[in-house]
């Protein structure tokens, strides 16, 4: 029997900084316990989501550094690629659900400008956005169901979407970035974070323990934002609809544009719509940012599994029954000095 210990984290700050913190509390665990007379020199990490991220950094020599006195690592549901449904967030809202009798959007952010504020200044928050490894074409821009372009192009997300200025595709929308009119928030405040997140995507691209394990959903009936897609609707064929600009926003996905085609003349009360979720996964973290786990050929064992939602997974029983599959197996592996 092995005692367990919650710690929760501030999934706002930079995963890299909880990482260290998360690192000094665990040492500070492990000695207590020696303190105490027993035997204690590792412990097994178990994640949820974003969890799966920091656990990740905990044991980079940089961050956490604490590889050494980790067994093991049961990963649920992460976002191994970061999810579409940030920018989603981050654009109209959080998701309100098939009934929507879900409160919790009410909570966190009922709309894009109010997700803007907090996730925009938030180094943790930026961290969940999909990182170049996710691939490009995730945003669409279509014309009555006809794909006009897709992004990223170049692999390089942070320039072709987050830090990209006067398309209205883009991540930021500048005016909702500061609404306190902070002097030290701001556009190139949150420009200085996407580029932090960047090189933590970068940095723990390929960290994942020797004994890893992973759960996460693949049900095609849990719609996931694996692509994010806005839809103009209308009958005018023009080839600049990219630098319209924006004279209304619902804040919630619906969008009026107006602009300068192609041939000099004024176009206004173009509609767009963000279109609904598409692609299997768990409602939030898509399959093709899950599966990373599998591609990767790190893992001891991976269950991709259906019937439960993102927030919500640790009270399906397969989900319990893998975790628990997975502590055994990664508690097997220990070197007990005890041992002869």
């Amino acid at each position: 029997m092995f005692p367990v210990h919650a710690m929760g984290y501030n999934w706002l700050q930079s995963n890299a900084r909880s990482a260290k913190v998360l690192a000094e509390r665990i040492q500070h665990l492990i000695l207590t316990y020696k303190g105490q007379g027993f035997t204690c020199e590792k412990v097994i990490l178990i994640t949820h989501s974003m969890g799966g991220l920091v656990a990740r950094a905990l044991i980079h020599p940089k961050m956490g550094n604490l590889k050494d006195q980790v067994l093991g690592i049961v990963h649920g549901v992460m976002p191994a690629l970061g999810a579409p449904a940030a920018y989603r967030r981050m654009r109209c809202g959080f998701e309100e659900g098939s009934l929507r009798m879900n409160p919790a959007p009410k909570f966190l952010g009922n709309s894009g400008n109010e997700v803007t504020a907090v996730l925009g200044n938030s180094p943790g928050g930026l961290q969940l956005l999909p990182s170049c490894a996710y691939g490009n074409g995730w945003l669409e821009v279509r014309k009555n169901g006809i794909l006009l372009d897709q992004f990223p192009k170049n692999g390089d997300p942070y320039q072709e979407i987050y830090c990209l200025r006067g398309k209205w595709f883009g991540l930021l929308r500048e005016e909702w970035l500061n609404p306190a009119n902070n002097a030290y928030a701001g556009l190139t405040a949150t420009i200085d974070l996407l580029q932090d997140a960047r090189q933590f995507h970068l940095d723990i691209a390929d960290t994942f323990h020797e004994q890893s394990y992973g759960h996460y959903g693949a049900d095609t009936l849990r719609a996931s934002w694996e692509r994010i897609v806005w839809n103009l609707s209308g009958s005018l064929a023009d080839s600049a609809w990219a630098d319209y600009r924006i004279t209304n926003d619902s804040m919630k996905g619906k969008l009026t544009l107006a602009g300068t085609t192609a041939r000099g003349g004024k176009v206004a009360g173009i509609h767009v719509e963000l279109g609904p979720s598409q692609g299997a996964g768990d409602q939030t973290v898509p399959l093709r940012s899950s599966d990373r786990q599998l591609l990767s050929g790190r893992f001891k064992a991976i269950f991709r599994q259906t019937g439960y939602e993102h927030q919500n997974s640790y009270s399906s029983t397969a989900v319990l029954h893998s975790t628990l599959f997975s502590i055994v197996r990664i508690a097997a592996t220990m070197n007990w000095k005890d041992d002869a």
